[in-house]
């Protein structure tokens, strides 16, 4: 131990031994105050109306102390000064009038910015995964934790690891890719960045989530242990080992039968003792009570608390249903020791101390200054992330616009500025619950942004049709509007919301692919005019577009791009902007193709034993530019690699057309005999590289191989030795240049000690 932890350590200790059980308890639980909702289905947490408690007030509620606060911006529409002013006079409280003055720490979310009013909202993780930019992302982590800090939040709750296996699920927009290394390295990207500012992250969703049954939200999983080994957990280990994350968030999810927030094996075993996690494990709202009232795996609430604390959860969020009084009865009847209690304080009152919470004085939160949640700086970031986002999909040549006359932009997202935003971006997560509140930040539609982006077109608009109803009376308007025009611009795709309330979010499942409501009629009637078809889809997930693809003039995907989005998307059908996104998921060819991954063994792919056709109309990784990239000159340092070592690989890339522009290098492998099935392709790197016209660049990639890891017959992670068959491609499903490597030795058995990360280095030429 350092000598700067020590005193934290011994200070840790003293205050431990000096606490009653009612004032350790209060430091493992949170208060909401405000709750959020409406009580009448506008709940912004899972059964937030059911599981929450009579509302109590801090000075009651705090008598002990308190663990956190929850939400204190999050939960309505607070000014950025007047709730700071509000929150310092709250922890000057708990300085004052608790016996051992320990402020709480505050936590917020964070998925696409400070979940708060005013604050700039970033684009959707999918948007994340798309640009395939970690160095950006840390820049917006940064930008983010910059807000909190400014605020007086300590912590938070993000970024979602989950790895996409179901385009059916509802929070498919809250995670980065179907592809784990994509996952861990842009989801690390973003805690360093956060916690650069001194804001603490939070991982979610430890683990499985997003493996349920059929995308259904909160259903089982039924995940073998080699997925969850191979294929969920390791953009957590990469976020614990390489990113330093301070917080841990538990899974809802139940994975062969028993909940992860019980699960000790999880919680302790692999996070704890494996990986060597310090930091804290906080409970998704309402877990802890789960176990009781949904899993039906413990008897009471006092059961639900024994189970989750011994499991290795430290924290109860949102408030104490279970970790006090319930908790406090099993500890006094001897049925759960102490010391499991202070095993939680520990860690708990250890991060306080590193927060510098543990020795506030009343003065120290005597003033708060100005705040601005939305500097210029942000708001750059945010389209820098959001134009290097979009994906083309197809385009015939009518992309980029050459300076159309007359336009007709149409659709049920051409004029929403909602459209642009996930499900826990304020506006769609809070704000959406307060009827005539202003959103508090300058945002244009994509109606705007194209009449910006074309001032000298005759722009003409009709919504056409709603997102998710069967109402057909707009689609006269809109046809006659494409029909007069030279060109037809149509904006669909989701609403973010929660619970129901939207087409994508947390609750918001489909059990269709096909676009909702009747957009794709309004779509094939716009194309049956005859006029040029330009397609913008505004989605949370990728959906069987098919027709379309083959139809329309051009696709263009964005991801929820946040509130500089649409003058991306515009910047794009312009030619101002040349697309570089690629897709961080496969675009589906129908919903009974789900669940799919491109990580896919050869039985996962076309058969000549059944009629269902599994390929996707567009595969992980694609995306097309305005210029045109060359890849040359694969070379492999060694042609043979020990198992413990690292393939070195390099080619080199050509911008051969007449604008700048930015390819995404990426480098698969295939294994080709293991021990076990392994995926047809697997993406082992990959790197962003910005290039002028003519101009090329040598990029290397050094490749561990732990990158080649998986878990073999014993259930052991190992890299094993045998022939890897290497190509550069423009997408999963698209080599370009092939090589081969032999890997040799002895079969190597992982450990956190393996380097994880692929070493990129880009050399102009």
């Amino acid at each position: 131990m350092s000598t700067e932890a020590s005193p934290r350590a011994s200070r840790v200790a003293e205050l431990i031994a000096e606490m009653t059980l009612e004032e350790k308890l209060a430091q493992l639980v949170a208060l909401w105050e405000g709750r959020g909702g409406s009580g009448d289905g506008g709940d912004v947490a899972p059964m937030q109306d059911a599981m929450q408690t009579d509302e109590v007030g801090l000075e009651a509620f705090a008598a002990h102390g308190l663990g956190q606060l929850t939400r204190p911006f999050g939960t309505a529409p607070v000014d950025p000064v007047d709730g700071a002013r509000a929150l310092a006079a709250k922890q000057r409280w708990l300085v004052e009038h608790t016996r051992l003055g320990i402020p709480a720490l505050v936590h917020e979310e964070c998925l696409t910015g400070l979940a708060a009013w005013k604050a700039t909202t970033f684009p959707a993780p999918l948007s994340w995964g798309a640009a395939f930019d970690p160095a950006l992302v840390e820049q917006m982590g940064a930008a983010i934790g910059a807000s909190m800090r400014s605020l007086g939040v300590h912590q938070g709750l993000a970024p979602v690891l989950d790895v996409v296996r179901d385009a059916r699920w509802g929070r498919v927009e809250e995670c980065i890719s179907e592809d784990p290394y994509v996952v861990g390295t842009i989801g690390t990207a973003y805690v360093r960045g956060l916690q650069s500012t001194g804001i603490v992250a939070t991982l979610k969703h430890f683990v499985g989530y997003s493996a349920s049954r059929a995308g259904r939200n909160l259903a089982p999983v039924h995940a073998g242990p080699r997925e969850v080994a191979d294929v969920l957990l390791p953009p957590f280990e990469m976020a614990v080992l390489d990113g330093g994350v301070g917080s841990v968030m538990n899974s809802y999810a139940e994975i062969d039968g028993l909940p992860v927030a019980a699960d000790a094996n999880l919680l302790t075993g692999v996070l704890r003792d494996r990986w060597g996690f310090t930091g804290t494990v906080v409970a998704d709202y309402f877990s802890v009570a789960f176990l009781h009232t949904l899993h039906e795996v413990a008897a009471d609430l006092g059961d639900a608390a024994a189970q989750a604390l011994a499991a290795g959860i430290d924290v109860e969020l949102p408030t104490g249903n279970a970790f006090l009084e319930p908790l406090a009865e099993r500890v006094r009847s001897g049925a759960l020791p102490e010391s499991l209690v202070d095993r939680a304080l520990e860690r708990v009152l250890r991060q306080k101390a590193l927060l510098g919470l543990l020795d506030r004085r009343p003065e120290d939160y005597a003033e708060v200054g100005a705040i601005d949640l939305d500097p210029p700086e942000h708001r750059a970031l945010a389209a820098r992330l959001a134009e290097e986002s979009v994906v083309l999909l197809s385009n015939d040549g009518t992309l980029p616009l050459a300076a159309p006359a007359w336009v007709a932009v149409v659709g049920p997202n051409a004029h929403d500025t909602a459209a642009l935003f996930g499900c826990y971006s304020f506006l769609n997560h809070v704000l959406s619950l307060h009827e005539g509140v202003e959103p508090g930040l300058e945002i244009a539609s994509v109606l705007d942004a194209l009449r910006a982006e074309l001032p000298a077109a005759a722009i003409m608009h009709a919504r056409g049709a709603d997102v998710d109803t069967a109402d057909t009376s707009g689609f006269a308007e809109a046809v006659a509007a494409a029909r007069d025009a030279e060109l037809c611009v149509a904006v669909v795709g989701d609403r973010a919301g929660l619970f129901g309330r939207g087409t994508s979010g947390e609750g918001c499942d489909a059990d269709s692919l096909d676009l909702s409501g009747v957009q794709r009629g309004l779509v094939e009637a716009l194309l049956e005019t005859g006029t040029p078809v330009v397609l913008v889809l505004l989605t949370g997930r990728p959906y069987a577009v098919d027709w379309a693809l083959e139809r329309c003039a051009a696709v263009v995907q964005a991801f929820f791009p946040g509130q500089e989005g649409a003058a991306a998307v515009a910047g794009v059908l312009s030619g101002r902007i040349n697309p570089s996104g690629r897709l961080p998921v496969s675009m589906p060819r129908s919903v009974g193709a789900q669940p799919y991954s491109y990580l896919h063994p050869p039985l996962g792919g076309a058969s000549s034993v059944s009629n269902l056709a599994t390929a996707p109309v567009r595969p992980f990784g694609h995306g097309l530019s305005y210029t045109t990239f060359t890849h040359t000159d694969l070379r492999v340092a060694a042609s043979q690699v020990p198992t413990d070592g690292a393939i070195v690989a390099s080619c080199r890339v050509t911008n051969t057309g007449d604008r700048a522009g930015a390819d995404v290098v990426q480098l698969y492998a295939t294994d080709v005999v293991a021990s076990v099935t392994r995926p047809v392709a697997q993406l082992l790197g990959y790197a962003r590289v910005h290039l002028e016209p003519g101009q090329s660049a040598d990029v290397e990639l050094d490749v561990p191989t732990q990158r080649l890891a998986f878990t073999d017959r014993s259930m052991v992670r190992v890299v094993e030795p045998g022939t890897v068959r290497l190509f550069v491609g423009r997408s999963c499903a698209d080599p370009v240049l092939t090589g081969e490597v032999e890997l040799t030795g002895p079969v190597h058995e992982v450990s956190p000690a393996d380097r994880r990360v692929v070493g990129v280095r880009v050399t102009p030429v």
